[in-house]
This record gives C-alpha cells, sequence and structure tokens, in this order.
C-alpha cells in the first residue's frame, strides 16, 4: 500500500504537500533515469538542441518582418512583432515538451515539465494576444508614419495599458485554475470591482470608446477640415478623452469625443467637389425673349471656366425682380481656387449682361398717385421703364 499511487490528470498540477519530500523524489527519480536511459537522454538532448535552433532562426526570419518599412501597419509586421515578443526560455520549454515522451522521462519529471510548458504558454499566448491587437487596431486607425503615431501616441499608450491588464489577469486567472486554487471567488471580485470602476468614471469610458470609434472609423484624421455643430475648424490632434481643432478665426477648441461624435460631422476634406449656388435677379422689364437666353449665357460663362454647370434656370417670380438660379460645381476642395473661380464668373456675368442691355434688379417700390379726377398719374413716362 506504500507504493500505490493515485492517478492525477495531466494537465492539472497538485501543488506538492510536502515539498522536501517532493524535490528528493525528483531528484531520485531523475538520477535512475539519467543511469538508465543515457544514451536516449544524449540523443534526446540533441534533439531538443536542434529543435530549438530551428525556432530560433524561424524568430529571426519572422523579425526581419517587422524591420520593413510600411506605409501602413500590417499583416507582416504584426507577425514580425509577435516574433520579437516570443521568450527563448518558451522555445527551450516547447523543445523540451516535444522530447519529453522520447526520453522516457520519470512520471514527476514529466508533470513538472508540461505544468513549466502550461504557464510558459499561457503567458506567451497572452503576449501574442497583445501584440496582434495593437497592431490591428494601428491598421485600422491607419498608423504608420511618424505624424499619426506622434498625434495618436499617449492614446495608443493608454490603449497598451488596458489590453496588457486584460490579457494577463485571463493569464495569471488560468493559471491559478491550473495550479487547482478555487478561482470563482477572485473572478467575482475583478467582476465587482470592474462594475465599480466602470460606475465610477463611465463619463471617462464614454469618450474613450468614442475615441475608439474614431480610431476604428475613421470619420476624419489629423489635418482634415472639419464641421460639427455650428462650429468648423482644422483636426490637430486626436486622443482618447479629447480631440482638439484649431478653428478658422484660429483658437484651439478642446471637445470630448462623445460630444464629438454625437454631432453630425462634415468633413469638408474629404468632399470631391465644391458647388457654388447664387441667385441672379433681373427687372420684370426685361424682354421675355431676353429672359429665354439668360440660362443659355449663364451655361455659356461657367463652361468657360472650365466647370461644371449643374443648373441654370429660371427659378421664382420675386417681390420685385425675376430670379435666376445658377450653380456650378469645381472638382477637388480647394477652396482659395474655387473663389477665385466664383469672382471671374460674376464679372463676366456683369460684362455680358451689361452687353446684352439686362437690368439686375434691386428691391424697389413703385407709388402710383391719382389726380384730382381719379385718374391715374403715372411715375415714369408712357413707354419707358422706371
Amino acid at each position: 500500500m506504500a507504493n500505490a499511487k493515485v492517478s492525477v490528470p495531466d494537465h492539472v498540477f497538485t501543488p506538492p504537500q510536502d515539498l522536501a519530500g517532493q524535490g528528493q523524489a525528483l531528484v531520485t527519480e531523475t538520477a535512475t533515469w539519467l543511469q538508465a536511459n543515457s544514451l536516449r537522454i544524449v540523443i534526446a538532448l540533441a534533439i531538443g538542441v536542434a529543435i530549438v535552433a530551428v525556432l530560433l532562426a524561424a524568430q529571426k526570419f519572422l523579425q526581419r518582418l517587422c524591420r520593413e518599412k510600411e506605409a501602413l501597419v500590417g499583416w507582416r509586421t504584426i507577425i514580425g512583432r509577435m516574433a520579437v515578443k516570443t521568450s527563448f526560455w518558451f522555445l527551450v520549454i516547447v523543445a523540451a515538451r516535444l522530447v519529453d515522451g522520447y526520453a522516457d522521462a520519470p512520471p514527476l519529471l514529466d508533470k513538472t515539465i508540461g505544468f513549466l510548458f502550461t504557464i510558459g504558454l499561457t503567458f506567451q499566448a497572452a503576449v501574442w494576444a497583445r501584440e496582434l491587437a495593437l497592431g490591428f487596431i494601428e491598421h485600422r486607425a491607419g498608423l504608420g508614419d511618424a505624424d499619426h503615431v506622434s498625434s495618436l501616441g499617449s492614446a495608443m499608450g493608454i490603449i497598451r495599458f488596458l489590453i496588457t491588464f486584460t490579457l494577463f489577469a485571463v493569464a495569471l486567472v488560468l493559471v491559478l485554475g491550473n495550479l487547482g486554487v478555487n478561482v470563482a471567488g477572485l473572478i467575482a471580485g475583478l467582476g465587482i470591482g470592474g462594475i465599480a470602476i466602470g460606475l465610477a468614471a463611465q463619463g471617462i469610458f464614454a469618450d474613450l470608446f468614442a475615441g475608439l470609434s474614431i480610431l476604428f472609423d475613421r470619420p476624419f484624421r489629423v489635418g482634415d477640415n472639419i464641421s460639427y455643430g455650428s462650429s468648423s475648424g482644422t483636426v490637430v490632434a486626436i486622443g482618447l478623452k479629447s480631440t482638439r481643432i484649431r478653428a478658422f478665426t484660429g483658437e484651439l477648441r478642446v471637445i470630448s469625443n462623445k460630444k464629438l461624435t454625437d454631432n453630425e460631422i462634415l468633413n469638408v476634406s474629404g468632399r470631391d467637389h465644391i458647388r457654388i449656388a447664387f441667385t441672379l435677379s433681373v427687372t420684370y422689364e426685361t424682354k421675355p425673349d431676353t429672359l429665354a437666353r439668360i440660362p443659355a449665357i449663364l451655361r455659356e460663362l461657367g463652361e468657360a471656366e472650365d466647370v461644371k454647370v449643374a443648373r441654370a434656370s429660371f427659378d421664382d417670380f420675386g417681390a420685385s425682380s425675376l430670379d435666376f438660379a445658377f450653380q456650378f460645381d469645381t472638382p477637388g476642395n480647394d477652396w482659395p481656387a474655387t473663389h477665385a473661380v466664383r469672382d471671374r464668373i460674376m464679372v463676366r456675368i456683369m460684362e455680358r449682361f451689361a452687353a446684352e442691355g439686362i437690368g439686375l434688379a434691386y428691391p424697389t417700390q413703385t407709388t402710383y398717385t391719382a389726380a384730382p379726377d381719379g385718374t391715374l398719374i403715372m411715375p415714369y413716362a408712357e413707354g419707358k421703364g422706371a
């Protein structure tokens, strides 16, 4: 009965009750194993060294990928970063685990190697998951050049901390569970603590998630001209808590990310054309045949400036004028160039209308008076306009 052994599953490591006794047993079993399997152990060591060498060579090859300059963070760079963060001791324990069965290691040594492999794999997987998540975030955020990294450096630092804390907390819980520790209370405590922190800092977390949505959805970037609500300006910095916008009047505006994303955002820099629209008002005394020629005149003047005329037509009967709508598009988003085109077109309209004898209307009011006999006294001579 003294030599009876209790079967323990391989994936569960039971902490020794008597460390000194377990240590002595491990030394004794290992010494006996070394004497009985010396040739097999030498072969296993040679195979293990070869496995480590192959894994190191593969790691060095993958590390070169992250040194290649890319316009944006891509999957090659992410894989290279994961290789850089792979520990040498993890490669050693992987090799030991692979040759463990061939060397016919004693049960206690086999279980120790299996336990170390489980711990190493758990924390190494947490490191890989962190690099994968951070690389994906940088890829979605469009990072890759120095300007973007500097503008979002603090934000990525906070994201790295949150991801690292979460992944390593999960890894620690898994390891403690593998050791036989009851982690139900720990998980419950972490959950309650997380809820308390979330309620206390819900405003901060709201801005945090809004900042992440800006990183992923990319409605605008640093340098873009945007309009939101009744304000507008140029984006100079994007953080996880707030975004800084330089107004066109010069002042720097700091707006929380949640408030910014709750508004409709117009990305002016993202427009592919600029539309200019204005109304031309001519007098009621303009002859009908001249009125009919005005849309063609406007189109001719617009096409002479190489713009796309969207509309040139009779629009409305005004209170003291006949109104024509004129709209045209200029490609791109260069406002100064568009304004220059608009100014030239307006001057040419004035010149052409003057040559055609078309009078531009302005607010007028005609007063009619009556003679003592009741007949109307016209404010202008018969047959002439005002």
